[in-house]
């Protein structure tokens, strides 16, 4: 199914249109080109007004958390940078989740810390499930 785009006038896959649920056909009439264009836009008007808005929102975590994080899980910490790492150097290419195929959420899941670039592509929603599910990886601290 195809719908043309309000602001650029292009007819384009449904799958290039954001979800919104009161729109007739459950998308927007703005393509996610356009619509990223004009948040990008939005943002450089209205930088200081935004940035405000960040710091007075407080879901910031607090101040020492990222080093107090990355001296209590250093093989952790360790194993992220090196598969964003070999991501960065095209070593490594994400891939769709496992489960279900999804490509645009994808994390690295570790199953051992111990074995940094051995890792499986799961989407946020199964990446939480599986933790859910099975706790914390091997070998974190």
């Amino acid at each position: 199914m195809e719908k043309k785009c309000f602001k650029c006038e292009r007819v384009k896959p449904l799958t290039e249109f954001y979800k919104h649920k009161q729109m007739k056909d459950g998308h927007v009439n703005k393509c996610k080109e356009c619509n990223l264009t004009d948040v990008y836009k939005h943002r450089l008007k209205n930088i200081e007004k935004i940035r405000n808005y960040d710091k007075k929102r407080g879901n910031r975590h607090k101040k020492g958390y990222i080093k107090d994080y990355r001296e209590r899980f250093p093989k952790k910490y360790k194993a992220h940078c090196l598969v964003n790492n070999a991501i960065r150097d095209k070593k490594l290419f994400k891939d769709a989740c496992v489960i279900c195929g999804n490509t645009e959420t994808v994390r690295a899941h570790h199953d051992d810390y111990d074995r940094p670039l051995n890792i499986k592509w799961l989407c946020a929603a199964h990446h939480k499930q599986w933790h859910e599910k099975n706790g914390e990886a091997l070998n974190q601290s």
